[in-house]
């Protein structure tokens, strides 16, 4: 199989199932800025975390193809539609909660930065705080689908990759750096 296919060559993409749509559609926006995240967090992986976290983000990686694959779907009784569960979004909530309970209480804002994982991490964050936003704004188009939990999954992950940066921080002995504004 070649990975070219000049089927797109037009301006114009398939979705998972019947029709083609523009690339610059909101469906495809949506599910390509989920996938830039994905990369995102590949790129953390990479630069050394602690094997749980990394096994975590493992994942949230695999999570975030079954996002996709829901939004790159617009029957709303697609297969990918139930792919992300309540037991997924509560596997970041417990891992939020575990690593919030190694880290110092905030009392102020912090910069992103550190390590190049923290750094690379909170790149991530900013990135899936994108995806949800578009994936809400295809949410508010009178008949689009987009399943509930993909909205809450986003949601959780970026509060997730924002406590894993500073987990990332503390477990190569980096302090946060609070902003130092008003």
């Amino acid at each position: 199989m070649k990975i070219y296919t000049r089927t797109g060559d037009d301006g114009k993409t398939g979705l998972l199932g019947p029709g083609r749509v523009d690339k610059d559609c909101p469906r495809i926006e949506a599910y390509g800025t989920v996938d830039e995240l994905n990369a995102a967090i590949g790129l953390a992986r990479s630069l050394g975390l602690r094997s749980d976290d990394d096994q975590l983000l493992a994942a949230v990686q695999d999570d975030l193809f079954s996002v996709g694959a829901a939004l790159a779907d617009p029957d709303p009784r697609g297969k990918f539609q139930g792919a992300i569960t309540p037991a997924k979004i509560r596997r970041l909530e417990e891992a939020i909660d575990a690593l919030e309970a190694e880290l110092p209480p905030l009392d102020r804002f912090i910069l992103p930065g550190g390590t190049h994982a923290a750094a690379q991490l909170h790149v991530a964050r900013t990135i899936c705080r994108r995806a949800e936003r578009r994936v809400i704004r295809l949410s508010h188009i009178e008949g689009e689908h987009v399943p509930h939990a993909a909205i809450v999954y986003l949601n959780r992950l970026s509060d997730f990759l924002f406590v894993l940066g500073r987990a990332a921080n503390k477990h190569m002995g980096v302090a946060d750096v609070p902003w130092r504004g008003l």
